[in-house]
């Protein structure tokens, strides 16, 4: 019989956990490195170092455990996996339901300076008409939801749950917003339940093109640039995807076992997908992202969340985009951000999404802009769904 109990839930990680992740740091075993190549081979030495060694003698994880643990949590069992999830119920008693999905390598932490305003915009100097209860959920594989025990969650699979995650907390009528992974989950969610989804929000769409020379005639200059930047990632890019995507299991065991390799893994990645400077804290703040460690690290899902990617096509070369990819009629909202890993391309979004209602282009921010932009990200979140609220689009 199909457990469909909603369960409260705590952070408390034994402290034997924490210890045993000091003594692994201390006894880390370095690798050499080249002089002068800095960040292109990945993240360098000399930055790691001082980061590990922050985070063994200094970052303060009861604090960080304690934030998390200020917003209502739960698990529950949907076929056959656990979810995580963060509930926070708006005071306005006309909010719009949200469910919030992240991508990789993220978490739900991705969105602690965004919750307040979201979902009491009357404290934080906005329009109460913009409120939202908003529904969090660490991806299946990751995190606070544990490993994935077989194949097959991919973004149609994840969206399924969703759908049933929200029916399971009574929402008759909710919206959807996603970044990265999370945008073509968010997508899925929409074509998935259109008779409850009001309207999809995405940071970071996914789109292809078809193959069709005449897609690719006549490039506007940002659509040339496009094209580079979709090139750059392919050659500079795109070997963390290709591991990833195909050898998840010997990755894993580095990663499991090593702290600083989980720690180097995601690290370098975060350098190259937001909009920071010299290092990824020019644009995300040190303690935030070693809580996203954390969060992989103390649930042991380097591999599960490694393995996703088995079940995540992200370039044409994955996928059959005339015979895959759905038209979806779902009104969407689509916010792009200049270090997005590949920011959409708008003729190819209008190919595959019907009704674009909002499309912003942004000056900065990048893959994680709920932490990187939270202004921004509220504000347009709020702008979109002001759009759909009423039900008339």
């Amino acid at each position: 019989m199909t457990n469909t109990e909603i369960r409260p839930f705590r952070l408390d990680v034994p402290e034997a956990d924490l210890a045993d992740l000091r003594d692994r740091l201390a006894r880390t075993r370095w690798p050499d490195e080249l002089p002068g190549v800095g960040w292109s081979h990945g993240a360098p030495l000399g930055y790691l170092r001082d980061l590990a060694e922050y985070w063994r003698t200094s970052y303060d994880w009861r604090r960080h455990e304690a934030a998390l643990n200020q917003h209502p949590q739960f698990t529950t069992e949907i076929d056959g996996q656990k979810i995580h999830f963060l509930h926070v119920r708006s005071p306005e008693p006309d909010a719009l339901p949200l469910v919030v999905s992240h991508g990789w390598p993220s978490s739900v932490a991705e969105y602690l300076d965004v919750i307040g305003p979201l979902t009491n915009p009357r404290a934080h100097g906005g329009d109460p008409a913009d409120a939202f209860h908003l529904v969090i959920p660490s991806l299946p594989g990751y995190g606070l939801s544990g490993p994935t025990r077989e194949l097959g969650w991919g973004s149609t699979r994840v969206a399924r749950a969703w759908r049933e995650l929200m029916r399971r907390l009574g929402y008759e009528r909710y919206g959807a917003q996603g970044g990265d992974w999370g945008s073509w989950i968010s997508r899925e969610l929409g074509m998935t339940d259109q008779e409850h989804v009001v309207g999809v929000h995405t940071n970071g769409l996914v789109t292809f093109p078809s193959g069709d020379p005449a897609e690719l005639a006549d490039l506007t200059e940002d659509e040339a640039e496009w094209l580079r930047r979709a090139e750059y990632y392919m050659e500079e890019l795109y070997g963390y995807k290709k591991i990833q995507s195909t050898r998840p299991q010997a990755l894993a065991y580095a990663l499991t076992d090593s702290p600083v390799g989980q720690l180097a893994w995601i690290v370098s990645v975060v350098k190259e997908w937001t909009d920071c400077g010299d290092t990824p804290e020019d644009a995300i703040d040190r303690d935030r992202i070693l809580t996203t460690v954390m969060l992989y690290w103390l649930t042991n899902t380097a591999g599960s969340s490694a393995r996703s990617f088995v079940e995540t096509p992200d370039t044409a070369e994955e996928v059959d985009v005339p015979t895959e990819i759905r038209p979806s009629t779902v009104p969407t909202g689509v916010a792009v951000f200049p270090r997005d890993i590949i920011r959409p391309m708008r003729r190819f979004a209008e190919r595959d999404n019907h009704n674009i209602l909002r499309w912003t282009e942004f000056d900065r921010g990048g893959t994680f802009a709920a932490t990187e932009q939270p202004d921004l990200f509220v504000d347009d979140v709020r702008a979109f769904f002001r759009l759909v609220r009423d039900g008339r689009n």
